[in-house]
């Protein structure tokens, strides 16, 4: 038996911005807030499945330099072209962390400056 992923904590400002960003990108519901402002997404059908959800805790601390850990997706129902110009209008941005230009993957930042990257495969 092992372990696997179920949550995914990140800090940010405005963690209702954040969350309704995130639930966008990933198809994701709001499954819970607590009292504390921190908000939980994740897929429909709620906690405990294939996918981990995603917890936006509320902090004061600025993001400063590169973060350590990144999101990597992938578009489910068109291409990477298509789905880049989706992300773009939902309010992500393209980001800058030493790419050459000849990377097969798009890395952008969401509307807090957290990098993540669009790959080119196309997940079913």
């Amino acid at each position: 038996m092992a372990s696997r992923i179920s949550e995914l904590v990140i800090d940010c400002r405005d963690p209702q911005r954040l969350a309704a960003f995130w639930c966008e990108v990933l198809d994701f519901a709001v499954l819970d807030t607590d009292d504390d402002g921190s908000v939980e997404i994740g897929p429909p059908e709620g906690f405990g499945g294939l996918q981990p959800t995603l917890v936006f805790s509320p902090t004061t601390e600025p993001k400063t330099g590169k973060l350590p850990l990144h999101i990597d997706v992938n578009a489910t129902d068109r291409d990477q072209d298509a789905e880049l110009e989706r992300l773009l209008g939902l309010g992500a941005r393209p980001a800058d962390v030493g790419q050459t230009g000849e990377e097969s993957w798009h890395c952008l930042a969401d509307p807090e400056g957290n990098e993540f990257c669009l790959l080119r495969t196309r997940l079913d």
